[in-house]
């Protein structure tokens, strides 16, 4: 599937391994660092999904998405494990929900720009599923730049691929190819955030680290069982 992703929010927290660990499959360890586990709300918007080598739909293929996600590993593969996926476009959510076997979820969102900056609203309304909500002003504060190996801002962005699991309990895993992250500093105004309710946590204080990406060509292939 190719797809472009534009004005992305990287709000990261670091949360005691403990916390997240009780939420993983079988067969999957958290990747940690500074001996934390790091909990990631990453809004932005998609346009342009479609299968390689077919034109996109614009009326399927660009909308809002908001994910709740965590860092994993498996056999020497770091990755990226979502804890849910909220989107606008439904056909969308039912199509990743039994492709990729990923906790896409229904919600009502608004992502708009205000000159440089990003002011995106999302509340959940997927049947079902619990309650969460995400309002907030972002955007980027200083110049474009590649994280260096061995950063943080590295090791929370370069992820080249993600884990699911099947309704079966089957551990999946779908490369993810795409040209290194051109980052910005960023700041951010988030006046609402109950994304990680569901897993028990409140995410009440400022993120530890905060990143911008204006847009980036992505390709995710068909997931493989582990």
């Amino acid at each position: 599937m190719a797809q472009r992703w534009h004005d992305l929010l990287f709000a990261h927290w670091r949360v005691p391994e403990e916390a997240l660990r009780v939420h993983l499959p079988p067969g999957l360890d958290l990747d940690l660092r500074e001996d934390s586990a790091w909990l990631g709300v990453v809004p932005f918007r998609m346009s342009g999904i479609r299968p390689r080598g077919l034109p996109p739909l614009p009326w399927l293929s660009a909308f809002p998405e908001l994910n709740l996600r965590t860092y994993v590993i498996r056999d020497g593969r770091p990755g990226v494990w979502f804890f849910s996926l909220d989107a606008t476009q439904p056909l969308a959510v039912r199509f990743a929900r039994h492709a990729f076997h990923l906790p896409y979820m229904d919600a009502a969102m608004a992502c708009e720009a205000e000159g440089e900056d990003i002011h995106y609203l999302s509340r959940r309304i997927h049947r079902g599923e619990p309650a969460a909500a995400f309002q907030g002003r972002y955007g980027p504060t200083g110049p474009t730049f590649q994280a260096a190996p061995g950063s943080l801002e590295h090791w929370l962005t370069e992820r080249y691929c993600l884990y699911a699991a099947d309704e079966a309990g089957g551990l999946l895993r779908a490369e993810i190819h795409h040209v290194p992250w051109p980052l910005q500093p960023a700041w951010a105004d988030i006046s609402l955030n109950t994304m990680a309710a569901p897993l028990g946590l409140e995410l009440v204080r400022p993120p530890d680290s905060m990143l911008f990406a204006r847009s980036l060509d992505v390709v995710v292939w068909w997931p493989e069982m582990v």
